[in-house]
């Protein structure tokens, strides 16, 4: 990843930022393992400037850890935290879809002109929910982020699809360890992006909830497992 060709510093700064954010998600960098600016910039071939912003990025994301004498590392969540992370996505985005549909469900899913929009979705959904029931997880972790992002923009406003965008990123971070070890890991892939996508365009509100209520019990239902597995050691919260 050069400087050169007119790449200008703020653009190669996002390019670090996304590679990074990749590696992360990927689970190819993981929690407790400390790198510095130096040796970032030396895998990429660059100066020392964009690394730095780009990783000081990350971690206004909530995705680094920084320390001045150290470096960073990657944050390391507990069950604890993913379990809140769960419960503030529940209630954020019941929040928006309680916005969207009346009680009798009979509401337009989505304003007419935004209808065109679902069709990138839809094939977000495709994507990822194929992922899913495969267990590729490598493929699913982008076309998760991707769906709901794009999901996000058809139907809510931008400042909280950026907030429940960032507790995606924090959940995977938290879960492809995990994951990448569970022989019954297609069990634990939440696969109803399509259902989804299918209940909004019907404009059928208890579809939509009842999609959305399993795809939050999934989520505490898998923190339950974790528990259950991973009892926290003396010390630890």
């Amino acid at each position: 990843m050069g400087a050169g060709g007119g790449v200008t510093r703020s653009t190669l700064r996002q390019q670090i930022a996304d590679a990074l954010r990749d590696e992360v998600l990927a689970g190819r960098m993981r929690p407790r393992v400390e790198f510095t600016v130096k040796q970032i910039a030396e895998q990429y071939g660059v100066s020392a400037t964009p690394v730095r912003e780009a990783l000081f990025d990350l971690s206004a994301q909530g995705l680094l850890e920084s320390d001045q004498h150290r470096g960073f590392r990657v944050r390391e969540f507990t069950v604890a935290d993913y379990r809140s992370m769960v419960e503030a996505r529940a209630l954020v985005i019941d929040g928006v879809f309680r916005g969207i549909f009346d009680g009798t469900g009979s509401a337009p899913a989505v304003p007419a002109a935004h209808l065109p929009a679902l069709v990138s979705v839809r094939r977000r959904a495709e994507e990822a929910t194929r992922a899913a029931l495969s267990g590729d997880l490598d493929i699913l972790i982008g076309y998760d982020l991707r769906f709901w992002r794009e999901l996000g923009a058809v139907i809510g406003n931008t400042y909280i699809n950026d907030f429940l965008q960032r507790l995606r990123m924090q959940a995977w971070i938290f879960a492809v360890p995990y994951l990448r070890g569970d022989a019954d890991v297609r069990d634990w892939l939440w696969n109803g992006h399509r259902e989804l996508v299918e209940a909004i365009t019907a404009a059928d509100g208890p579809a939509v909830r009842a999609v959305l209520d399993a795809y939050h019990a999934h989520g505490t239902d898998w923190a339950d497992r974790l528990a259950a597995d991973n009892p926290p050691h003396p010390g630890h919260g």
